[in-house]
């Protein structure tokens, strides 16, 4: 178990790590979620329903992904999300930005590493 700190997400990545996980694992629901992205982190990454709902009411309304009510392994009713066509064209464009910005970042702080 790590013994950091866990990480505070910068704004607009909690959508991009939503849409990634729904591409890769296929429909799930909120808590199957926030237990693959706290797995994936390595415990560093722990979203609360405060902060995972609001992003997944979010991503529905955008159309990029869409819910449907099923039963759950325990034969629970859970809303289930699903990635749609424009929630991979999203993905796909915000992973560039990320990126993009993320590279940015890096040789900003290699720049300072060197002065």
């Amino acid at each position: 178990m790590p013994s950091e700190e866990p990480l505070q997400l910068l704004q607009g990545t909690l959508d991009l790590i939503v849409l990634r996980t729904l591409a890769t694992m296929g429909p799930r629901h909120a808590y199957q979620i926030a237990t693959r992205l706290q797995q994936v982190s390595d415990s560093l990454l722990n979203l609360n329903q405060g902060t995972l709902y609001p992003a997944l009411v979010r991503l529905e309304q955008y159309g990029w992904i869409k819910g449907s009510w099923g039963v759950t392994e325990n034969n629970r009713e859970a809303k289930f999300y699903a990635i749609t066509k424009p929630g991979l064209k999203a993905l796909n464009e915000e992973t560039q930005r990320w990126r993009r910005m993320s590279g940015l970042v890096e040789r900003l702080l290699a720049e300072e590493d060197l002065s």
